[in-house]
């Protein structure tokens, strides 16, 4: 990834950090990553550091099985399977604990997440994706045009970069903007009267960015604030009633 481009997406991380949810969270599957750091090892053994991490993995293993197998004879006397399968047996069951473990952690995450869902929350995510694809078909494009093929170069990248950069900032305001007033929802309720002119000012930056590209995300901001205002007028209604 060129320079240009480095840390210009929004991280997996940054997102759950200025929506304080665990959004794009995802389910971990031991067998998927045990896979993945086997087919590690297997390339750095086919590395010139083959010999070292052949002599490292086996050190390890032995170890860990003499470590065990002395735990095993000084405290479970009584057990007649032999170590080394007890170990396999342990290991198996160890992971498999764990992986139930990590289903309820995952199963938790999408019920609070469900639970603090909003509209304009939805909406913002699946700007993030589209932001972040863009990203991702340009570097794409840079890698192609790397390989040799000049005629695909990405016409004034310099402006389209600073765009960009413009629909990051307005993205990340969006975001906190959201965050503050879907956790402070109960406070805003009982004082209404106190944002009536903040809500103002938005709406003053709005009509002046308008007509500007970035200017759309700073809407989405808006319209969180007037989604919460409306929100706001219909439980006074209910609680009236």
């Amino acid at each position: 990834m060129r320079n240009d481009l480095q840390d210009l997406d929004i991280s997996h991380n940054e997102l759950q950090k200025l929506t304080n949810l665990p959004v794009k969270s995802e389910l971990i599957i031991i067998s998927n990553n045990f896979k993945k750091f086997c087919q590690k090892i297997v390339r750095k053994i086919k590395g010139s550091e083959g010999a070292t991490v052949v002599f490292l993995s086996f050190s390890v293993l032995i170890f860990a099985y003499i470590f065990f197998d002395v735990i095993i004879k000084s405290f479970a006397t009584w057990i007649i399977i032999p170590s080394w399968l007890l170990l396999i047996i342990f290991s198996f069951l160890g992971g498999l604990s764990t992986q139930i473990s990590l289903y309820y952690l995952w199963k938790n995450q999408q019920k609070v997440l469900k639970k603090n869902m909003t509209t304009s929350l939805e909406i913002l995510l699946n700007d993030v994706d589209r932001y972040n694809a863009v990203i991702k078909a340009i570097d794409i494009n840079d890698q192609i045009e790397d390989a040799g093929n000049t005629g695909v170069s990405i016409q004034e990248r310099e402006k389209i970069i600073a765009a960009l950069k413009l629909t990051r900032v307005d993205l990340v305001r969006a975001l906190k903007t959201e965050k503050i007033l879907r956790e402070n929802k109960n406070f805003i309720l009982r004082n209404t009267d106190l944002f009536d002119d903040n809500l103002a000012t938005l709406a003053a930056m709005q009509i002046t960015a308008q007509a500007t590209e970035h200017g759309r995300l700073l809407n989405e901001a808006l319209q969180i604030s007037l989604d919460v205002q409306y929100e706001m007028k219909t439980l006074q209604s209910q609680s009236n009633t």
